[in-house]
């Protein structure tokens, strides 16, 4: 063969063998968390809260994950993983009931279920809360099953409407009030089970088109609620559970504050009492960044009456001296877009009735 020829073969040897290393699989690279959102209508269509919560996971940095599930869908006006486990019309009993969730986990083996479930379980009243909550173990136990680490956030589920079921309200109140102390009495160290509060301050008037499907700005309330627990997770965070079952009532009001920050900057801050029992109350402060900059961190101060005393926080690190109260950000949620927003949740004794303080707020 000449000696040109020979180079030119030897070269195209060359050029296919880089070929194949270049086009072989990363074996360095972390497999995908998988994530899968579990419900019915409110999850399947058009789910805009998953493509809401999607897009801001890419936006804030979580881009290793992966949404699965046996249906997708979608139709949003964000950037959305269409994959779900939504099911138009299904109910938690009647998954439970008819075992359909072990396939539909055998198919998509998820890290972490997003479960929004208990809706069509409310219709007509007849279903007792026992059944219900019965039903939803059943489903943690097909899950461990299936994965021993896997890691599930459950919704306390959005209101229903007196204008689409008379008994439906109380129903999910009643549903809603069982759900901490239920995660409590099953959340384990490797699977941990963490409850996100969907209920409070979202309105079937206003966030609903018909007393039961959340409309744009539900969708934008349920993405909000979810992405702080998810990224906590993801971050390798257990957020703690609620050491009460509240007795819910009506969503309460919201009193804003506004506050100069360093540097001329601007912040809002909302205090608001989440949920209240006997001796005791949940509440819960969102400070948003009102400002034309990006924020670095951010700190919010309040007072609360006389005796008030905060046992435990999340989503912040608070301190109490008296009636004093400073909570600062963690390490993730310091950063605040222009108009984004961050909030943090404590449990106190005492009685959460009193007029809500103002809350002063600075960010850098």
């Amino acid at each position: 063969m000449p000696r040109k020829a020979l180079r030119y073969a030897l070269l195209a040897t060359l050029t296919a063998a880089l070929a194949i290393v270049v086009a072989g699989p990363a074996l360095s690279a972390a497999a995908p968390v998988r994530i899968m959102p579990l419900g019915d209508s409110i999850t399947a269509g058009p789910g805009c809260w998953r493509a809401l919560l999607w897009d801001r996971l890419q936006r804030t940095g979580y881009t290793n994950i992966d949404f699965v599930g046996t249906q997708s869908g979608g139709g949003c006006s964000v950037p959305l993983d269409t994959d779900h486990e939504g099911h138009g019309g299904f109910s938690a009993t009647g998954i439970a009931d008819q075992n359909q969730l072990p396939p539909w986990l055998a198919a998509t083996n998820p890290d972490i279920v997003l479960m929004h479930l208990g809706t069509n379980d409310m219709w007509g009243g007849h279903l007792p809360t026992d059944a219900k909550m019965s039903a939803l173990t059943k489903l943690v136990g097909q899950m461990r099953a299936n994965n021993p680490s896997v890691k599930i956030i459950a919704a306390q589920i959005i209101p229903m409407g007196q204008n689409a079921c008379a008994t439906c309200p109380a129903d999910v109140v009643a549903f809603n009030n069982r759900i901490p102390g239920w995660a409590a009495g099953l959340t384990t160290t490797r699977s941990p089970i963490v409850v996100v509060d969907q209920w409070s301050g979202f309105n079937t008037a206003t966030d609903t088109g018909d007393g039961v499907h959340p409309n744009n700005a539900g969708f934008q309330k349920m993405s909000d609620r979810w992405y702080p627990a998810l990224a906590q997770v993801l971050n390798g965070i257990v957020p703690p559970l609620p050491t009460a079952s509240p007795t819910r009532t009506s969503s309460p009001s919201t009193t804003p504050s506004a506050s100069p920050a360093p540097g001329g900057g601007r912040c809002t801050a909302a205090y608001r009492v989440a949920s209240q029992w006997s001796g005791g109350f949940q509440g819960e402060v969102t400070v948003t960044n009102s400002s034309t900059a990006t924020s670095s961190a951010w700190t919010a101060a309040f007072t609360i009456a006389g005796g008030q005393q905060i046992s435990q926080a999340w989503n912040a690190s608070v301190s109490q001296s008296g009636s004093a109260v400073t909570a600062r950000n963690l390490s993730w949620n310091g950063s605040l877009a222009v108009g984004g927003s961050a909030s943090f949740g404590f449990l106190a004794s005492g009685n959460g009735t009193a007029t809500a303080p103002v809350v002063s707020c600075t960010i850098a």
